[in-house]
Protein backbone atom coordinates (compact mmCIF):
# COMPACT_ATOMS: atom_id res chain seq x y z
CA UNK A 1 0.00 0.00 0.00
CA UNK A 2 1.29 3.53 -0.73
CA UNK A 3 2.38 5.66 2.18
CA UNK A 4 1.51 9.33 2.63
CA UNK A 5 4.77 10.53 1.08
CA UNK A 6 4.70 8.30 -1.97
CA UNK A 7 4.12 9.58 -5.46
CA UNK A 8 0.74 10.15 -7.08
CA UNK A 9 0.33 9.22 -10.73
CA UNK A 10 -2.33 11.30 -12.47
CA UNK A 11 -4.02 9.73 -15.46
CA UNK A 12 -5.79 12.17 -17.76
CA UNK A 13 -8.69 10.83 -19.81
CA UNK A 14 -9.58 12.85 -22.93
CA UNK A 15 -12.72 11.44 -24.54
CA UNK A 16 -14.59 12.28 -27.70
CA UNK A 17 -18.01 13.86 -27.07
CA UNK A 18 -20.96 11.49 -27.06
CA UNK A 19 -20.70 7.83 -26.18
CA UNK A 20 -16.93 7.81 -25.37
CA UNK A 21 -17.39 10.64 -22.87
CA UNK A 22 -20.49 9.04 -21.35
CA UNK A 23 -18.73 5.72 -20.80
CA UNK A 24 -15.52 7.33 -19.54
CA UNK A 25 -17.44 9.40 -16.97
CA UNK A 26 -18.47 6.18 -15.26
CA UNK A 27 -14.83 5.09 -14.87
CA UNK A 28 -13.39 8.06 -12.99
CA UNK A 29 -14.24 6.85 -9.49
CA UNK A 30 -13.40 3.16 -9.88
CA UNK A 31 -10.39 3.27 -12.19
CA UNK A 32 -7.78 4.24 -9.54
CA UNK A 33 -8.63 1.13 -7.53
CA UNK A 34 -8.39 -1.07 -10.61
CA UNK A 35 -4.98 0.38 -11.50
CA UNK A 36 -3.74 -0.20 -7.95
CA UNK A 37 -5.00 -3.78 -7.97
CA UNK A 38 -3.87 -4.76 -11.46
CA UNK A 39 -0.87 -2.57 -12.32
CA UNK A 40 0.85 -1.32 -9.14
CA UNK A 41 -0.14 -0.35 -5.60
CA UNK A 42 3.18 1.36 -4.87
CA UNK A 43 1.76 4.73 -5.98
CA UNK A 44 -1.49 6.59 -5.63
CA UNK A 45 -3.53 6.75 -8.80
CA UNK A 46 -5.71 9.74 -9.64
CA UNK A 47 -7.94 10.09 -12.71
CA UNK A 48 -9.12 13.29 -14.40
CA UNK A 49 -11.58 13.49 -17.31
CA UNK A 50 -11.98 16.04 -20.09
CA UNK A 51 -14.46 15.89 -22.95
CA UNK A 52 -12.94 17.16 -26.16
CA UNK A 53 -13.25 16.37 -29.85
CA UNK A 54 -10.16 14.44 -30.92
CA UNK A 55 -9.60 16.00 -34.33
CA UNK A 56 -8.00 14.07 -37.16
CA UNK A 57 -4.89 14.93 -39.13
CA UNK A 58 -4.63 14.98 -42.93
CA UNK A 59 -4.23 11.18 -43.00
CA UNK A 60 -7.35 10.53 -40.93
CA UNK A 61 -5.41 9.63 -37.76
CA UNK A 62 -5.58 11.11 -34.27
CA UNK A 63 -2.19 12.75 -33.48
CA UNK A 64 -1.88 11.47 -29.92
CA UNK A 65 1.69 12.72 -29.49
CA UNK A 66 0.59 16.30 -30.17
CA UNK A 67 -2.24 15.80 -27.70
CA UNK A 68 0.17 14.55 -25.05
CA UNK A 69 2.56 17.46 -25.52
CA UNK A 70 -0.31 19.92 -25.20
CA UNK A 71 -2.32 18.36 -22.37
CA UNK A 72 0.16 16.72 -20.01
CA UNK A 73 2.13 19.86 -19.05
CA UNK A 74 -1.00 22.03 -19.05
CA UNK A 75 -2.94 19.81 -16.63
CA UNK A 76 -0.11 18.19 -14.68
CA UNK A 77 -0.89 14.70 -15.98
CA UNK A 78 1.65 11.90 -15.90
CA UNK A 79 -0.20 9.81 -18.48
CA UNK A 80 -2.70 10.70 -21.18
CA UNK A 81 -5.41 8.27 -22.31
CA UNK A 82 -7.33 9.29 -25.43
CA UNK A 83 -10.70 7.58 -25.92
CA UNK A 84 -12.24 7.78 -29.38
CA UNK A 85 -15.15 6.28 -31.27
CA UNK A 86 -13.04 6.16 -34.43
CA UNK A 87 -12.61 2.55 -35.64
CA UNK A 88 -8.94 1.67 -36.11
CA UNK A 89 -7.44 -1.15 -38.15
CA UNK A 90 -3.92 -2.30 -38.90
CA UNK A 91 -4.07 -4.34 -42.06
CA UNK A 92 -7.11 -6.54 -41.57
CA UNK A 93 -6.95 -6.63 -37.76
CA UNK A 94 -9.02 -4.33 -35.52
CA UNK A 95 -6.93 -2.05 -33.31
CA UNK A 96 -8.13 -1.74 -29.73
CA UNK A 97 -5.30 0.52 -28.60
CA UNK A 98 -2.12 2.37 -29.60
CA UNK A 99 0.66 3.80 -27.46
CA UNK A 100 3.69 6.04 -27.46
CA UNK A 101 5.91 5.27 -24.48
CA UNK A 102 8.18 8.32 -24.71
CA UNK A 103 5.24 10.72 -24.45
CA UNK A 104 3.31 8.47 -22.00
CA UNK A 105 0.15 8.47 -24.09
CA UNK A 106 -2.22 5.71 -25.18
CA UNK A 107 -5.27 5.65 -27.44
CA UNK A 108 -8.28 3.39 -26.80
CA UNK A 109 -10.70 2.75 -29.67
CA UNK A 110 -14.21 2.32 -28.28
CA UNK A 111 -15.68 0.39 -31.27
CA UNK A 112 -13.15 -2.42 -30.77
CA UNK A 113 -14.30 -2.71 -27.15
CA UNK A 114 -17.57 -4.17 -28.41
CA UNK A 115 -21.27 -3.38 -28.00
CA UNK A 116 -22.16 -4.65 -24.51
CA UNK A 117 -20.86 -3.90 -21.00
CA UNK A 118 -18.94 -0.97 -22.46
CA UNK A 119 -17.89 0.48 -19.12
CA UNK A 120 -16.34 -2.76 -17.91
CA UNK A 121 -14.61 -3.53 -21.20
CA UNK A 122 -13.28 0.01 -21.61
CA UNK A 123 -11.97 -0.09 -18.03
CA UNK A 124 -10.17 -3.36 -18.74
CA UNK A 125 -8.77 -1.93 -21.97
CA UNK A 126 -7.39 1.17 -20.27
CA UNK A 127 -5.84 -0.89 -17.47
CA UNK A 128 -4.27 -3.21 -20.04
CA UNK A 129 -2.87 -0.33 -22.11
CA UNK A 130 -1.38 1.39 -19.07
CA UNK A 131 0.11 -1.91 -17.95
CA UNK A 132 1.71 -2.33 -21.38
CA UNK A 133 2.91 1.28 -21.25
CA UNK A 134 4.72 0.67 -17.95
CA UNK A 135 6.46 -2.30 -19.56
CA UNK A 136 7.80 -0.07 -22.33
CA UNK A 137 8.66 2.88 -20.07
CA UNK A 138 8.16 2.52 -16.29
CA UNK A 139 6.42 5.45 -14.64
CA UNK A 140 8.16 7.10 -11.67
CA UNK A 141 7.47 5.15 -8.50
CA UNK A 142 5.62 2.32 -10.24
CA UNK A 143 7.00 -1.11 -9.37
CA UNK A 144 5.25 -3.85 -11.32
CA UNK A 145 4.87 -6.84 -8.99
CA UNK A 146 2.01 -8.53 -10.79
CA UNK A 147 1.69 -10.48 -13.96
CA UNK A 148 0.52 -8.59 -17.03
CA UNK A 149 -3.10 -7.46 -17.11
CA UNK A 150 -5.31 -9.44 -19.43
CA UNK A 151 -8.20 -8.75 -21.76
CA UNK A 152 -11.15 -11.05 -22.41
CA UNK A 153 -10.33 -11.26 -26.13
CA UNK A 154 -6.98 -12.49 -27.49
CA UNK A 155 -4.75 -9.64 -28.64
CA UNK A 156 -1.49 -9.24 -30.51
CA UNK A 157 1.17 -6.54 -30.14
CA UNK A 158 2.22 -5.26 -33.56
CA UNK A 159 4.60 -2.64 -34.83
CA UNK A 160 2.89 0.32 -36.46
CA UNK A 161 4.38 1.95 -39.58
CA UNK A 162 3.54 5.38 -38.16
CA UNK A 163 6.54 6.97 -36.48
CA UNK A 164 4.49 8.40 -33.61
CA UNK A 165 3.15 4.97 -32.55
CA UNK A 166 5.41 2.51 -30.74
CA UNK A 167 2.96 -0.39 -30.78
CA UNK A 168 -0.60 -1.22 -31.73
CA UNK A 169 -2.72 -3.70 -29.79
CA UNK A 170 -4.90 -5.62 -32.24
CA UNK A 171 -7.72 -8.10 -31.79
CA UNK A 172 -7.17 -11.42 -33.52
CA UNK A 173 -9.48 -13.93 -35.12
CA UNK A 174 -13.12 -13.79 -36.14
CA UNK A 175 -14.17 -12.81 -32.62
CA UNK A 176 -12.18 -9.61 -32.89
CA UNK A 177 -13.76 -8.72 -36.23
CA UNK A 178 -17.24 -9.32 -34.82
CA UNK A 179 -16.47 -7.17 -31.76
CA UNK A 180 -15.34 -4.29 -33.94
CA UNK A 181 -18.39 -4.57 -36.19
CA UNK A 182 -20.76 -4.73 -33.21
CA UNK A 183 -19.02 -1.74 -31.66
CA UNK A 184 -19.37 0.29 -34.86
CA UNK A 185 -23.08 -0.48 -35.05
CA UNK A 186 -23.54 0.35 -31.35
CA UNK A 187 -21.75 3.67 -31.84
CA UNK A 188 -24.14 4.56 -34.67
CA UNK A 189 -27.07 4.11 -32.22
CA UNK A 190 -29.59 2.56 -34.66
CA UNK A 191 -32.59 3.45 -32.50
CA UNK A 192 -32.09 7.15 -33.36
CA UNK A 193 -33.43 6.39 -36.83
CA UNK A 194 -37.04 6.30 -35.59
CA UNK A 195 -37.46 9.86 -34.23
CA UNK A 196 -35.16 11.33 -36.87
CA UNK A 197 -37.16 10.16 -39.89
CA UNK A 198 -40.54 11.72 -39.17
CA UNK A 199 -41.72 11.65 -42.79
CA UNK A 200 -41.09 7.92 -43.11
CA UNK A 201 -42.82 7.21 -39.81
CA UNK A 202 -45.83 9.35 -40.76
CA UNK A 203 -46.20 7.55 -44.09
CA UNK A 204 -45.87 4.18 -42.37
CA UNK A 205 -48.56 5.00 -39.82
CA UNK A 206 -50.94 6.30 -42.49
CA UNK A 207 -50.56 3.14 -44.56
CA UNK A 208 -50.89 0.88 -41.52
CA UNK A 209 -54.12 2.68 -40.58
CA UNK A 210 -55.53 1.57 -43.93
CA UNK A 211 -55.20 -2.04 -42.78
CA UNK A 212 -57.02 -1.34 -39.54
CA UNK A 213 -60.13 0.10 -41.20
CA UNK A 214 -60.55 -2.26 -44.18
CA UNK A 215 -61.96 -5.71 -43.52
CA UNK A 216 -60.26 -7.15 -46.62
CA UNK A 217 -56.93 -6.77 -44.81
CA UNK A 218 -58.45 -8.52 -41.77
CA UNK A 219 -59.38 -11.52 -43.90
CA UNK A 220 -55.96 -11.65 -45.55
CA UNK A 221 -54.13 -11.42 -42.23
CA UNK A 222 -56.34 -14.13 -40.74
CA UNK A 223 -55.55 -16.46 -43.64
CA UNK A 224 -51.77 -16.03 -43.47
CA UNK A 225 -49.65 -18.32 -41.32
CA UNK A 226 -47.19 -16.85 -38.79
CA UNK A 227 -44.30 -18.12 -40.93
CA UNK A 228 -45.60 -16.31 -44.01
CA UNK A 229 -46.23 -13.14 -41.99
CA UNK A 230 -42.66 -13.33 -40.68
CA UNK A 231 -41.39 -13.68 -44.24
CA UNK A 232 -43.39 -10.64 -45.33
CA UNK A 233 -42.00 -8.66 -42.39
CA UNK A 234 -38.42 -9.60 -43.21
CA UNK A 235 -38.91 -8.74 -46.87
CA UNK A 236 -40.39 -5.31 -46.15
CA UNK A 237 -37.68 -4.42 -43.62
CA UNK A 238 -34.93 -5.48 -46.05
CA UNK A 239 -36.63 -3.57 -48.86
CA UNK A 240 -36.66 -0.37 -46.80
CA UNK A 241 -33.01 -0.86 -45.83
CA UNK A 242 -32.06 -1.32 -49.50
CA UNK A 243 -34.07 1.76 -50.47
CA UNK A 244 -32.42 3.93 -47.82
CA UNK A 245 -28.94 2.80 -48.88
CA UNK A 246 -29.44 3.20 -52.63
CA UNK A 247 -31.55 6.36 -52.59
CA UNK A 248 -29.21 8.20 -50.20
CA UNK A 249 -25.92 6.90 -51.59
CA UNK A 250 -24.81 5.18 -48.39
CA UNK A 251 -23.01 2.31 -50.14
CA UNK A 252 -19.24 2.76 -50.26
CA UNK A 253 -17.30 1.82 -53.36
CA UNK A 254 -13.92 0.23 -52.89
CA UNK A 255 -10.92 2.40 -53.66
CA UNK A 256 -7.41 1.21 -54.45
CA UNK A 257 -6.02 3.03 -51.40
CA UNK A 258 -8.41 1.27 -49.01
CA UNK A 259 -7.18 -1.33 -46.55
CA UNK A 260 -8.21 -4.91 -47.38
CA UNK A 261 -11.86 -5.39 -46.50
CA UNK A 262 -12.32 -1.78 -45.35
CA UNK A 263 -15.26 -0.93 -47.60
CA UNK A 264 -16.86 -4.30 -46.78
CA UNK A 265 -16.61 -3.59 -43.05
CA UNK A 266 -18.22 -0.17 -43.30
CA UNK A 267 -20.93 -1.37 -45.68
CA UNK A 268 -21.85 -4.25 -43.37
CA UNK A 269 -21.98 -1.80 -40.46
CA UNK A 270 -24.31 0.42 -42.50
CA UNK A 271 -26.61 -2.48 -43.38
CA UNK A 272 -26.80 -3.69 -39.77
CA UNK A 273 -27.36 -0.18 -38.43
CA UNK A 274 -30.23 0.45 -40.82
CA UNK A 275 -31.67 -3.03 -40.32
CA UNK A 276 -31.82 -2.53 -36.55
CA UNK A 277 -33.15 1.00 -36.96
CA UNK A 278 -35.92 -0.06 -39.34
CA UNK A 279 -36.71 -3.01 -37.07
CA UNK A 280 -37.17 -0.56 -34.17
CA UNK A 281 -39.54 1.43 -36.37
CA UNK A 282 -41.41 -1.77 -37.26
CA UNK A 283 -41.82 -2.78 -33.60
CA UNK A 284 -43.05 0.70 -32.67
CA UNK A 285 -45.51 0.63 -35.55
CA UNK A 286 -46.73 -2.83 -34.54
CA UNK A 287 -47.41 -1.70 -30.97
CA UNK A 288 -49.30 1.38 -32.16
CA UNK A 289 -51.39 -0.56 -34.69
CA UNK A 290 -52.15 -3.36 -32.21
CA UNK A 291 -53.30 -0.83 -29.62
CA UNK A 292 -55.37 1.10 -32.16
CA UNK A 293 -57.03 -1.99 -33.61
CA UNK A 294 -57.98 -3.22 -30.15
CA UNK A 295 -59.50 0.16 -29.33
CA UNK A 296 -61.33 0.69 -32.65
CA UNK A 297 -62.47 -2.76 -33.78
CA UNK A 298 -65.01 -4.53 -31.61
CA UNK A 299 -64.34 -8.24 -31.19
CA UNK A 300 -67.94 -9.09 -32.12
CA UNK A 301 -67.70 -7.16 -35.38
CA UNK A 302 -64.36 -8.71 -36.34
CA UNK A 303 -65.77 -12.14 -35.50
CA UNK A 304 -68.74 -11.55 -37.81
CA UNK A 305 -66.41 -10.56 -40.64
CA UNK A 306 -63.99 -13.47 -40.19
CA UNK A 307 -66.62 -16.07 -39.43
CA UNK A 308 -65.03 -17.43 -36.26
CA UNK A 309 -64.37 -16.30 -32.68
CA UNK A 310 -61.47 -13.87 -32.39
CA UNK A 311 -58.93 -13.20 -29.67
CA UNK A 312 -55.53 -11.58 -29.19
CA UNK A 313 -54.02 -13.68 -32.00
CA UNK A 314 -56.42 -12.25 -34.57
CA UNK A 315 -55.61 -8.68 -33.57
CA UNK A 316 -51.87 -9.46 -33.52
CA UNK A 317 -51.95 -10.94 -37.04
CA UNK A 318 -53.82 -7.88 -38.30
CA UNK A 319 -51.27 -5.55 -36.71
CA UNK A 320 -48.48 -7.71 -38.12
CA UNK A 321 -49.66 -7.44 -41.72
CA UNK A 322 -50.65 -3.78 -41.40
CA UNK A 323 -47.19 -2.95 -40.02
CA UNK A 324 -45.56 -4.61 -43.03
CA UNK A 325 -47.74 -2.49 -45.30
CA UNK A 326 -46.75 0.56 -43.30
CA UNK A 327 -43.02 -0.10 -43.55
CA UNK A 328 -43.34 -0.41 -47.33
CA UNK A 329 -44.95 3.03 -47.44
CA UNK A 330 -42.35 4.29 -44.99
CA UNK A 331 -39.61 3.55 -47.51
CA UNK A 332 -41.31 5.90 -49.96
CA UNK A 333 -41.91 8.45 -47.21
CA UNK A 334 -38.20 8.47 -46.44
CA UNK A 335 -37.66 10.06 -49.86
CA UNK A 336 -38.95 13.30 -48.34
CA UNK A 337 -35.99 13.35 -45.95
CA UNK A 338 -32.80 15.04 -47.13
CA UNK A 339 -29.69 12.93 -47.64
CA UNK A 340 -27.95 14.82 -44.84
CA UNK A 341 -30.85 14.10 -42.49
CA UNK A 342 -30.65 10.37 -43.24
CA UNK A 343 -26.89 10.37 -42.66
CA UNK A 344 -27.39 12.31 -39.43
CA UNK A 345 -29.88 9.68 -38.26
CA UNK A 346 -27.80 6.70 -39.39
CA UNK A 347 -24.23 7.50 -38.40
CA UNK A 348 -22.31 8.75 -35.40
CA UNK A 349 -20.52 12.10 -35.60
CA UNK A 350 -17.17 10.37 -36.10
CA UNK A 351 -18.51 8.17 -38.91
CA UNK A 352 -20.08 11.18 -40.65
CA UNK A 353 -16.73 12.94 -40.39
CA UNK A 354 -14.97 9.94 -41.95
CA UNK A 355 -17.48 9.69 -44.79
CA UNK A 356 -17.26 13.42 -45.51
CA UNK A 357 -13.47 13.14 -45.68
CA UNK A 358 -13.83 10.19 -48.02
CA UNK A 359 -16.21 12.09 -50.32
CA UNK A 360 -13.79 15.00 -50.48
CA UNK A 361 -10.94 12.65 -51.37
CA UNK A 362 -13.01 10.99 -54.10
CA UNK A 363 -13.94 14.40 -55.50
CA UNK A 364 -10.29 15.45 -55.51
CA UNK A 365 -9.32 12.20 -57.24
CA UNK A 366 -11.97 12.73 -59.93
CA UNK A 367 -10.82 16.31 -60.51
CA UNK A 368 -7.20 15.18 -60.76
CA UNK A 369 -8.17 12.44 -63.20
CA UNK A 370 -10.13 14.93 -65.31
CA UNK A 371 -7.19 17.32 -65.34
CA UNK A 372 -4.83 14.55 -66.49
CA UNK A 373 -7.25 13.59 -69.26
CA UNK A 374 -7.40 17.21 -70.44
CA UNK A 375 -3.61 17.44 -70.50
CA UNK A 376 -3.38 14.21 -72.51
CA UNK A 377 -5.82 15.60 -75.08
Amino acid sequence: MPSDDERTITVGLVADPGLPSEVAAGLVDGLPGELAARVSDDVRWRVDLRTEALTLDADGNIPIVERARAHRPAHGWDVLVCITDLPRRLGTQPVIGELNAEESVVLASLPAVGSVRLRRHLRDTIVYLLDVLTQHRPLPGVVRRRGPAELMSPVRHRENPRQDIDASITLVGLRGQVRLLAGMVRDNRPWRLVPSMSSALAAAMASAAFGVFFSTIWTMADALSPLRLAGISLFTVCAMVAWLILYNGLWERRRTRDLPGESVLYNVATVLTLFLGVTCMYVLLFVIVLTASGAVIAASYMSSQLGHPVGFTSYAKLAWLASSMGITAGALGSSLETEDAVRQATYSKRERERRERRRQQEKADEEAEGQRSSEDD
